[in-house]
């Protein structure tokens, strides 16, 4: 890169930097730079999807992938393309919150006032690059777990409120295999503010370490 089109490139990413949008280069010295995954605007996120994958592929990890709080496939549709070979189970109500959780959500704490309603289990299915390695399972978690006898090797939460957060905690954890992988959503995202108090009591009271990462919503990771 020539003197001058750094000096362009500096101004344009000081500009947009204004705007919480940054121009960085990602895994410069890594044989596998380029991303399996199609351009989109959450990079930091889906990126390290893969990279904690290709580390459950190294170290053979067992057990399926799951995720809880689909709502029109976006992340689950990589997921399913990242690890073709794992069943791939979708936890949803695939209408909506339920209300039972914006209770408790609304008596604790101040809420988005999304509705997640618009989507369906057929929407989801056509985004999959292998559907038939898909299991939906709608309804109210964890009421909706009924004869799932499974451990995971990657678990994505992204149910929003408090109390869907802290049973998907309880639920995949002590059923995710070593080594195994668990990304929470909007843990440092301010509309969502009962994931992260989801997050820490249960690592407190668990005593386990977390890893925040810089993802358009505030994600954290937790292994085991």
């Amino acid at each position: 890169m020539n003197k001058d089109i750094r000096k362009l490139f500096a101004k344009v990413a000081t500009l947009f930097s204004k705007y919480n949008y940054y121009f960085v280069k990602s895994l410069a010295f890594h044989s596998k730079g380029s991303s399996e995954l199609s351009i989109n605007f959450d990079y930091v996120r889906f990126r390290a999807f893969e990279l904690c994958i290709d580390e459950i592929l190294r170290c053979e990890v067992k057990g399926s992938v799951a995720e809880l709080g689909v709502y029109k496939g976006d992340s689950a549709s990589k997921l399913n393309q990242l690890l073709p070979n794992k069943t791939l189970y979708l936890f949803d109500t695939f209408e909506g919150f339920d209300k039972r959780d914006l209770t408790v959500e609304s008596e604790k704490f101040a809420t988005k006032e999304d509705d997640f309603s618009d989507t369906s289990i057929d929407f989801v299915k056509r985004k999959m690059k292998y559907p038939d390695m898909c299991v939906f399972v709608k309804g109210y978690f964890p009421e909706s777990v009924v004869d799932i006898v499974d451990t995971f090797a990657f678990v994505s939460l992204d149910a929003d409120l408090y109390e869907p957060t802290k049973n998907g905690l309880e639920y995949f954890y002590d059923r995710l295999e070593k080594n195994g992988y668990i990304f929470i959503h909007d843990f440092n995202n301010e509309l969502y503010k009962g994931v992260q108090t989801a997050v820490l009591e249960f690592c407190e009271n668990r005593n386990i370490g977390y890893v925040p990462i810089p993802d358009i919503c505030g994600s954290v990771i937790i292994t085991k």
